[in-house]
């Protein structure tokens, strides 16, 4: 199994050229397990740094990428937007577990990594069952130009390596996109801030 390493780099990257208008700033950083990957081993350091590795070996192993899960299940509903994605590779198959947004609900799609079907059909939960702040991100994920799509392909650029989740975050009152990729054996998460995401 690959051992996990540069756990304490950070540094920033330009972006300009990468895409036409491409997001404004990204911030590579290589610390600790990105949220998306912890285990539900928290507390044995080396319990969780192979429950990593396994997810990464799955991954790596599978024929759909992040990418093509996201396209799958944005053509469930036409002009969906996806607004979080996920590799999950502790079930029996592994799959990516995308959420779109459209007309005001919130799609859950389980998407096969291997094959690319949708698994066990797809829920749907109204924006107003989420809570306020997850209301406003989604609503300021309607504004921007850039979509989580774009920005998994720049943060693929800038880390050098395939995206296996990515969604929203807000930080001092600005949306940005957080994805984390794998690049060799690192785990890497790329922070983009996106023209035109709203303060609040």
């Amino acid at each position: 199994m690959p051992a996990l390493k540069g756990w304490k780099q950070t540094f920033a990257i330009a972006l300009s050229g990468l895409l036409i208008a491409a997001p404004a700033r990204a911030v590579v950083s290589a610390g600790g397990t990105p949220t998306a990957l912890h285990s539900e081993t928290d507390g044995d350091a080396e319990a969780d740094r192979q429950a990593v590795s396994r997810e990464i070996e799955r991954f790596r192993g599978s024929s759909i990428s992040i990418s093509q899960a996201m396209a799958i299940a944005e053509s469930r509903h036409a002009g969906a937007m996806t607004a979080d994605v996920s590799f999950d590779g502790a079930s029996g198959v592994p799959v990516y577990r995308v959420k779109t947004l459209h007309n005001d609900r919130i799609w859950r799609h389980t998407i096969n990594a291997a094959t690319g079907e949708l698994v066990g059909g797809e829920a749907a939960l109204p924006l107003a069952q989420l809570d306020h702040e997850d209301r406003d991100n989604l609503a300021a994920l309607g504004t921007i130009r850039h979509g989580l799509a774009d920005a998994v392909r720049v943060a693929e650029r800038a880390a050098s390596g395939k995206a296996i989740s990515g969604g929203l975050v807000r930080e001092r009152g600005r949306l940005n996109f957080a994805i984390v990729v794998i690049s060799g054996d690192d785990l890497k998460e790329v922070i983009l801030e996106p023209p035109g995401a709203r303060t609040k």
